[in-house]
């Protein structure tokens, strides 16, 4: 009885720290806005034009790194998962400038701007991508 007890509460953790709640969400999505905001402004090749456009950005790229992770397991983080991470990365910042106007980054500028991103995710606190 205690055994079933145990595994029952083992599932319920496992099941917390995969579901997101929206908290969570809305600081992940933080986050992203303020490492793209301070990357775009160090990146050359990299701009956005307003705020809408950076909020805009942060939700697209949370989708897209959520639906990578969930269909292909690959964490798109440029730091701390080796050269798959920072060319998903990448591509993710550069496929953003078709779906969000406003957001302008050339190829060079994705590939520095994955680094960039990895540089200040290591210097803040959260996840950004």
């Amino acid at each position: 009885m205690e055994n079933n007890n145990n595994e029952r509460n083992r599932e319920t953790s496992d099941n917390r720290t995969t579901d997101w709640n929206i908290g969570e969400l809305i600081i992940r999505l933080i986050v992203t806005a303020i490492v793209i905001g301070i990357a775009a402004f160090l990146t050359p090749g990299f701009s956005i034009d307003n705020l809408w456009s950076l909020i805009m950005a942060a939700i697209v790229i949370a989708v897209l790194d959520y639906l990578i992770q969930k269909f292909t397991g690959v964490n798109a983080s440029p730091f701390g998962r080796g050269i798959t991470g920072f060319i998903v990365a990448a591509i993710i910042l550069y496929a953003t400038k078709f779906i969000v106007p406003g957001f302008n980054i050339s190829l060079w500028g994705a590939i520095i701007g994955a680094l960039v991103i990895g540089i200040i995710d290591v210097i803040i606190p959260g996840r950004a991508m």
